[in-house]
Parts: structure tokens; sequence; C-alpha cells
């Protein structure tokens, strides 16, 4: 994606089943799953880049040992950072006491961070706010080891107002609004709640204080937590916790937007957002990573019995597509063969663009991520070319020569490395003409291959507010002096704002919404924007599930083509000398690509929870009123 937008973030949980003496023994360490932890969340960077954090428990420790270790970090390489600490921790712990390098009970008593039950999360700040404080896991700590509570999670929440306000009305002060602490404060109440009512049962039956203590985690019921807790919640949201007696979870919403994966044999139970780095880190097969089903728990008791519970029921699935097109590694092999597919099914509209004419057509990609939809698009162009070749064979078959022949079938595809980010130049400049320039520079083209009568086709993976596009990609394109630029997009126009995981809150940034405003100014009908306003003011009071996305009637006086000739005409300064043309992916082909996949929403305004109408209806007054505030 040539325009940096933020990401969901991603998450890893992992719980040991055999003592870490078993670790260390087949293994050679007792930190083996400290070592998978950092695997995992490596292999997990590009969902989040503004910081990390670790939270590990051990279990079945004596009073007074530390039993619960945590670490942050909003340093540049957050992931690094965090591991170095643990590290020198570790280090400084057996340089002190050497003797026990090999005694796994004296480092499990001593040394932090070792531990059966361990969290990881890679965090993109949706919010903007990037201390540390902001990193999860978040941690809520108490002195009975049972409610302890850590959570971390890739999710947002469209209704966190509400689930505060019913904080408030349970007599709590939350020190926060943001949506994480107003979940771990949900589901701290409900099992503060659980703990309660199980240990008056537990006097009733005999038990005294300590004996009652010890008994509680073997009766507590993670997934009763769970429903009382999250029935009121409206978002996407992949959520990971831990008690500190030594329960975990992870819970999936139930539209299924965000992706959560698991792997489970006799030492371990491992869980992820992607289900490739659980292959590549433990080694295992596609087919035995499972996807966790949209509303399940995947609930692991301290025994380490682990179980899968339906939380919540499950709604139409609607998970998110842009974990497809871009977000998740390319490495896993569905999300390879829809790419390889969003690339293939737009050629069609890539044919007609460049009038068949594949002779006289250079095919490339930008960014790197844009490389798999490239060899889709490819395919499907040797298909085309394949086809001409026969044509033009049987066309003059009666006066076809060897040499004629030759010359036919000598024609290849021509794919070049047209463009190479400069990952080393930094827009150091905040004055505005100085930093444009810059921008002009971050991609280095390749001279040479392009003449003055080539098309130059470029696919990306989605374009969304096309800053780059204009100020970058398209004049160092039209540097090489082709006739005609087509920009491709594999994703179809972004129009509506995602509430859910990524951050694109404002709908006036986008620019198959400018393209929209721009036509309605044009063709005299900009007195719908205010009758859409009207109408998303009206139902500012109604409950979520009765209101309605009334900004779909922006885009309704056009076509999908007439919106996507205009975003060309907006991202060609005047300057440019080629002729530019931006293709869309359809909807309807984004499916055939992504069958399992449904989430469309910032493409078609569908959101799968009530939540997202009123996100959508308040993003299009914030931009009509000139409030530059986030829609949620």
């Amino acid at each position: 994606m040539s325009d940096a937008i933020k990401h969901e973030c991603g998450i890893a949980l992992i719980r040991l089943l055999k003592p870490l003496a078993y670790y260390k023994e087949k293994y050679g360490s007792a930190f083996y799953g400290v070592q998978k932890m950092y695997l995992l969340m490596e292999k997990q960077h590009n969902r989040g880049q503004d910081g990390a954090g670790f939270a590990s428990i051990k279990l079945d420790v004596e009073p007074g040992q530390r039993y619960i270790s945590r670490v942050r970090s909003v340093e540049q390489q957050p992931i690094q950072d965090i591991f170095a600490q643990i590290n020198s921790r570790i280090n400084t712990v057996l340089e002190k006491h050497p003797e026990y390098a090999d005694d796994v009970n004296k480092q499990k008593e001593n040394i932090p961070y070792i531990g059966e039950l361990l969290l990881g999360h890679v965090r993109y700040g949706t919010f903007g706010k990037n201390s540390v404080e902001s990193v999860h896991p978040f941690l809520r700590q108490n002195n009975w080891m049972h409610r302890n509570l850590i959570v971390a999670g890739n999710f947002n929440m469209t209704n966190n107002n509400e689930l505060f306000q019913n904080l408030v009305d349970l007599g709590q002060h939350p020190k926060d609004k943001v949506d994480t602490i107003t979940v771990m404060e949900k589901i701290g109440h409900f099992l503060d709640d659980e703990v309660a009512k199980i240990y008056k049962d537990l006097k009733k039956e005999g038990f005294n204080k300590k004996e009652a203590t010890a008994e509680i985690h073997k009766r507590i019921r993670v997934g009763k937590i769970l429903k009382r807790a999250c029935k009121n919640f409206d978002g996407g949201y992949a959520m990971a916790g831990m008690m500190g007696h030594g329960d975990s979870f992870v819970l999936r919403d139930p539209a299924g937007i965000r992706p959560v994966y698991y792997y489970k044999d006799d030492e371990v139970v491992v869980v992820a957002s992607e289900r490739p780095v659980i292959q590549t880190v433990f080694n295992v097969p596609f087919d035995k990573v499972e996807e966790l089903a949209p509303g399940h728990a995947i609930i692991t008791k301290k025994n380490g019995t682990t179980n899968i519970k339906q939380i919540l029921a499950p709604i139409e699935r609607k998970a998110c597509s842009f974990e497809r097109i871009y977000f998740s590694r390319g490495s896993d092999a569905e999300i390879y063969k829809e790419r390889k597919m969003l690339g293939k099914l737009i050629m069609p509209k890539v044919l007609k663009a460049i009038d068949h004419d594949t002779v006289n057509t250079v095919f490339s990609f930008i960014p790197n991520t844009a490389e798999t939809s490239f060899y889709g698009m490819v395919e499907a162009a040797q298909d085309e070319l394949n086809k001409q070749k026969t044509e033009t064979i049987l066309a003059e078959k009666d006066t076809l020569t060897d040499e004629r022949l030759k010359e036919i079938l000598a024609h290849r595809l021509r794919t070049e490395k047209i463009a190479i980010k400069d990952a080393k130049l930094r827009t150091f400049i905040t004055e505005d003409s100085s930093r444009d320039d810059l921008v002009a520079h971050v991609y280095d083209i390749t001279y040479g291959v392009i003449k003055p009568e080539d098309t130059l086709v470029i696919i990306d993976d989605s374009v969304v507010r096309g800053t780059t596009l204009k100020k970058s990609i398209i004049k160092m394109m039209d540097r090489l002096n082709p006739k005609k630029i087509v920009v491709v997009s594999s994703a179809p126009q972004i129009r509506y704002p995602d509430c859910y995981g990524i951050d694109m809150a404002r709908i006036e940034d986008f620019i198959a919404f400018k393209a929209a405003v721009a036509l309605l100014k044009e063709t005299n009908k900009y007195d719908l924007i205010d009758s859409i306003y009207k109408k998303c003011l009206a139902q500012t009071e109604l409950k979520d599930d009765e209101v309605q996305n009334f900004v779909k009637e922006l885009y309704e006086p056009f076509t999908e083509e007439e919106i996507s000739d205009k975003i060309g005409e907006l991202l060609t300064s005047e300057d440019v000398n080629a002729e530019v043309k931006i293709i869309f992916q359809s909807v309807d082909k984004l499916h055939l690509a992504c069958p399992d996949n449904l989430g469309d929403w910032y493409f078609t305004g569908d959101y799968p929870t009530a939540g997202g109408n009123r996100v959508v209806n308040r993003a299009f007054i914030n931009f009509v009123e000139g409030n530059k505030q986030r829609a949620y």
C-alpha cells in the first residue's frame, strides 16, 4: 500500500503444558517459551511498529515470590528493545548466581519473565497516543492471585462511551476512557464477582479462608465471565487475557472481523493473529493450525485443559478483507492464492485501458507488498498474449512464413522492476514545499526500459488517500516519459471509515470521497451534502440498531468508473505529461477472490455491527462541520 495507514495490532499467547524442566531437557533451555514468544512477535512485526509488550505468569509459586512480569516499549525497535531488557535481566541473575544455570527450579524462583504462560503484543496506535502507558498488555493488579488480570488485544470498540458509562453506573472510577482499559475493567468486574460468589459458596461448604483461596481457581468459569462481560461489546476484536492463577483465554468477535489462529499439542497451546507465524515458529503444517470460530474463545485452565467455547452467538461472517489484501503476511497459503487472484481478476479492466496492446505495455508493481497481486495480473496478461499469438497465427496461416512465425512466438510480456523504495530517506523537513520535494523522491525508478510509445501499468494493493501517488509515484513514473500511466488498485475504492481496527477514521481523507464531492459540485448536486448531513444529525439520539448509513447516498448519482476517472484527475498534477488512468477492483471480484472473508464495509458501507453506521454518520457530520476529531 503506497499510502501508509495504521494497521491492526498483533497478539500472541503461549501456554506451556509441561514443567519448565521438560523444555530444558528436550530443547536445551528453560527459556523455551520466551524464545518462541520473541519469534512470534517478530514474525508479526508487520502488524505493529509503534510499540510492543510482553507479560508472563509463573504457576504454583510460593507466597512472596514474584509470579507476574511485564515489560513494554515504544522505542524505534520495540520488540528488540523489550527482549534486550529481558535478556539483560536473565543474564544479570545468571552472572550473579552461575549455580542457577542447570537448576530450573532456581531459575523459575529467581529470574523474571520465564514462566508457563506468556502473552505478547505488537501495537499500532490508532488514537495517536504512543506513550508506554498506551502499550499492551494492560495489567489489573490485586493481592489475590486469581483477581489479577492481564489483557492485550487487536480491537476497537464502536460503543466505548456506552461501555465506559456502564462501569461508572457500577460505581467504578476508571482511570482512562480508552477501550482497552474499559474492556479490561469490564472483564475484571465480572471476574471479581465470580470470585466473590465462589468464595461465598466455599465458606458455606466449610472451607477456611486459606483453603478457599487454593480452591477458587478450580471453580472459576472463564466462559461465564466472558459471556457476562462481552455481551454489549460492539466492534471487531481478538482479545487475549491471563489471570494471575494461570487461566487464559483468547476471544474473537461474533462477526470474525479480527483474525485468530491456534495450535495445540501435548507440549504447548499457542494462539496468534496469523496462521503462517505459528506454522513457521513451531514448524507445523497448514492443516494443524486452526482458525478460531467467530464468537468463540479458546480457554486454557490452570491444569492445562483446553476447550473452545461459544461466548457470543456468531452473526454473519465478515472477516476483514483488508487482512487478505494487505495486512497479513503473504506467506499464508490461502492469502497468497487470494492475492494472486485479485491481480488476475482485474486484468479485463487493464486490457481495456491498454486497448489490448501487450506489445507496447510494461507491467510492474508498487510497493513490494503488491508483488503477489502483480504475479496474478501477469499470469492473466500472459494468457491474453497467448490468445493474441494464436489469433495472429490463425489469421495469417495462409501466408505464414517461418520467419514471421518466429517473430510472433518471440513476443514476450514486458515486466520490469520500475520503482524501488528508498528506505533510508526520511521526510525530516516539515515545511510544506520542502517536504513535498522530499516525498517525491521516496521512490527511485529504473530508467531506460520505457519507450515513448509505451503504457506503464503499475499495480498497488489499494489506494486510500492517494497522497503518495500524487506527490511521488505518478510524478516519478512520468519522468520515464511513457505515453500513458495506468495505476491499478487490487482493492475496490475505499469510501467509508473503518472503526474495527484499521486507522481510517476521517472520511474526508479518502480520495474516493473527495472525487464524489468534486463530481457533486461539477454536476450542481452539492445540495445532497446538506440533505445527508440533516439525515445523519436526525439519528444522533437513536439506538445503534436503529441507525442507517445515509452516507451511501453521496455515491449513488455516479458510476464506479466516473468516480475512478475523477480520482485520476485529482491525482494528476499539471506538470505530469502522460495520460493517467486509475483502475479499481470491483467488490464482486473481491468477494470472488476472497470468498471466506467478506468484510467489505470500507468499500460498500455495509457495516457488520450496529455501531458502524453511527461511526460513518458521525464521520460525515464531522466533515460538514469542519470538525477534525475522530468519528469513534
